[in-house]
């Protein structure tokens, strides 16, 4: 008799393991997994200009001099053309030493201070003139222009709405044909990408025959390079782009 009890009992503890595997699959086969994607696009609201300024000299004194009166002289121009606190950022001043190095004492033949400024322009319409005057008046050096959406969260997330939308409805049109209901998203992953907007300026100076664009990056540009008015910048569109990768279960 207990024999007969020891073997029902681990017949019933074998059989647990493939009920459990086989209510698994179950809920694996109902399911069905959907790849899509969502865009926003919108024109940029937002223009990031980027300078240096770098003055070297003999003197230390007089280098540190010149360079901070270089950057006092671009926050004023920054401050003319309306620009507040928060759309003006300021590197901290660095010293590097200039060596000659055939001289044997390695003592330093000049000193260069520089800093990087950064302006960020709602008004479109200024960009031009604010890298005029400051090139064109020996201020700082212009490095890079890009522009961008001031508000990146909301058009990743519209992105990623427009991508999910998307997804449900081809999910639904793939099931409805046999008569299910799409249940709720069992797994999801979103992949978002986002380039900045490029800008197409060309000629930007007579000592340089070919100035590359990319990425909506513009290449630097010396200070006193002879360039004339800059022509009127012409951003294209930023355009976000979500994929999203979706596991919904089947009623």
């Amino acid at each position: 008799m207990n024999r007969m009890l020891c073997a029902a009992g681990a017949l019933a503890f074998a059989l647990l393991p493939l009920r459990a595997g086989a209510q698994e699959s179950r809920v694996l086969l109902d399911t069905i997994s959907i790849q899509a994607e969502g865009r926003y696009e919108a024109p940029p609201d937002l223009a990031t200009l980027n300078f240096h300024v770098r003055v070297q000299d003999k003197e230390l004194r007089r280098t540190y001099e010149q360079a901070t009166e270089a950057l006092n002289r671009i926050l004023a121009l920054a401050e003319r053309n309306g620009l507040g606190k928060d759309d003006v950022s300021t590197g901290a001043l660095t010293v590097v030493p200039v060596y000659n190095w055939s001289d044997r004492r390695q003592r330093a033949r000049a000193y260069r201070v520089e800093a990087g400024v950064q302006f960020r322009l709602r008004d479109f319409s200024k960009v031009g003139p604010i890298i005029d005057e400051a090139v064109e008046g020996g201020v700082a050096e212009f490095r890079s222009l890009s522009y961008s959406l001031a508000d990146e969260e909301t058009a990743r997330r519209s992105a990623v709405a427009a991508a999910m939308r998307s997804a449900e409805a081809r999910a639904r049109a793939a099931i409805e044909q046999n008569g299910r209901k799409l249940g709720a998203a069992r797994n999801v992953s979103v992949d978002i990408k986002q380039p900045m907007g490029i800008v197409y300026i060309e000629a930007l100076s007579s000592t340089s025959e070919n100035v590359v664009v990319g990425a909506g990056t513009l290449g630097s540009l010396g200070r006193g390079a002879a360039t004339g008015p800059l022509p009127e910048a012409r951003p294209e569109k930023i355009t976000v782009i979500a994929t999203v990768q979706c596991i919904f279960q089947i009623l």
